[in-house]
């Protein structure tokens, strides 16, 4: 009898401990992620990854066009401007850039929070549209990156290098990351409904209104104006870098606009990305024609480097809206920045404003044009767009403006004019780009 029991309870036990565990495994089914998830997840990622990859790559074609634009001389300083905005770009987002960018849910609405420093790693559960915050900063420190170095070509050929290492430093760390939030992050923009897909405003007006400004505090290079104040024409040095730049920075923008979907696994993600990539297509192709047909009729001669321009601007104008506006208004759209930014290149000429490679024309009125586009092609809120596309670039501009004059108060900002018309390769860095080819300026 004792015997029987005790099978009895053993058997029980068993079954028990056999019941619990099924119990325990069909929960675990329901919370783990699917096939499907897994690799919709996967996807997602390593795509975003591919972008990001394709968006570093556009630093290769900042370097190519700026230095190709400028003198021979100063090809050294702007190479290296541009390693380091890429450099210390992602050591102070990484560090506390992206942390105040995308500060969390409970500063939604807000001007400004911080989720603290650095980036965290741990995975999410595996599922369509959930980045892994790697991959998500990886992407967001891209666009960071190529924020600041707008500026190099706008100050290039009279700027201290140290000047402008700290001025990297701040706009990557706090002023990108600040009005990002404003849009990106969940922040008062993004509340009243303002649209910036992919950076028109929040990277490229930022960083053509702060080349703006970095430009008026240093003044035009030794040379750029007669005693009567007109322009006087400073050859670029190579247009072949300079169109070569361009290529790439358009096969760049495929990281650009269409990785700004953030998510790639699913029927609609598809057609959205291959309507982004296709708009973006017309966008740059219009603004090289829109620019190149200016010029030819204004100037009776088409200017390979008009048309250059011409093509980033029109990049750099359909970044706001690419996802919103169809393919004839794409085309429209480049057009449009494509003599914008002629225009803008012979106002700054009146202004006696000496922006070297044509930053703020391209990557400035273009941007606040993209926002405005998202309006009048896009079907977006007038007056949302309207307020975005001013408070950011006066943000930017008030900002670095603050930013590049305190620097030359406390540690003089320009070279000097020996050091500037021997030029910076040597007198900033002891090298040359072209060894045996120095060229020496007098005035």
């Amino acid at each position: 009898m004792k015997r029987t029991i005790f099978y009895s309870a053993v058997c029980l036990l068993f079954g028990a401990t056999i019941l619990y565990d099924g119990i325990l495994y069909a929960e675990e089914s329901k919370s783990a992620p699917s096939a499907t998830d897994i690799i919709a997840y996967s996807l997602d990622n390593i795509i975003l990854f591919i972008s990001a990859v394709l968006v570093f790559f556009m630093q290769a074609g900042f370097a190519m066009v700026e230095s190709g634009l400028n003198s021979s001389k100063n090809t050294v300083n702007i190479l290296f401007k541009n390693l380091m905005d890429v450099s210390f770009g992602v050591i102070f987002f990484w560090f506390i850039g992206y942390g105040l960018m995308y500060p969390g849910g409970a500063f939604e609405g807000g001007w400004f929070g911080f989720a603290g420093f650095m980036v965290g790693n741990e995975a999410p559960v595996a599922a369509g549209g959930t980045l892994h915050p790697q991959a998500d900063f990886l992407f967001q420190a891209a666009f960071a990156a190529t924020a600041a170095t707008i500026v190099s070509g706008a100050v290039a050929g009279r700027m201290k290098f140290s000047g402008y290492l700290i001025y990297s430093i701040i706009l990557t760390a706090l002023i990108y990351p600040i009005s990002g939030m404003w849009k990106w992050g969940g922040g008062w923009l993004n509340a009243l409904g303002f649209h910036d897909f992919a950076g028109s405003l929040v990277v490229h007006a930022v960083g053509g209104f702060a080349g703006l400004a970095g430009a008026l505090v240093l003044g035009p290079r030794i040379g750029k104006f007669d005693a009567e104040g007109k322009p006087k024409i400073m050859p670029a040095h190579s247009l072949s870098l300079a169109s070569l730049g361009v290529f790439i920075l358009w096969v760049g923008w495929y990281g650009f606009n269409p990785g700004s979907q953030l998510a790639f696994a699913g029927s609609d993600n598809t057609n959205a990305v291959l309507l982004i990539a296709v708009n973006t297509t017309l966008a740059a192709a219009g603004g090289a024609a829109g620019a190149m047909m200016l010029t030819w009729t204004l100037f009776k001669k088409p200017e390979l480097s008009m048309a250059l321009n011409g093509a980033l601007a029109g990049l750099v104008g359909i970044t706001a809206n690419c996802d919103t506006v169809s393919n004839g208004s794409a085309l429209a759209i480049g057009l449009i920045a494509g003599f914008i930014v002629v225009f803008g290149i012979k106002m700054l000429d009146k202004l006696k404003i000496d922006d070297p490679v044509g930053a703020f024309p391209v990557h400035g009125l273009a941007g606040v044009w993209g926002g405005i586009a998202a309006a009048i092609f896009g079907g977006k809120d007038f007056m949302p767009q309207i307020i975005g596309s001013v408070v950011i670039p006066i943000w930017a501009f008030i900002s670095m403006f603050l930013v590049f004059y305190l620097i030359d108060k406390i540690l003089g900002i320009r070279v000097s004019r020996e050091e500037e018309l021997k030029g910076l390769d040597i007198t900033e860095h002891g090298e040359e780009a072209y060894s045996g080819f120095q060229i020496f300026t007098v005035e």
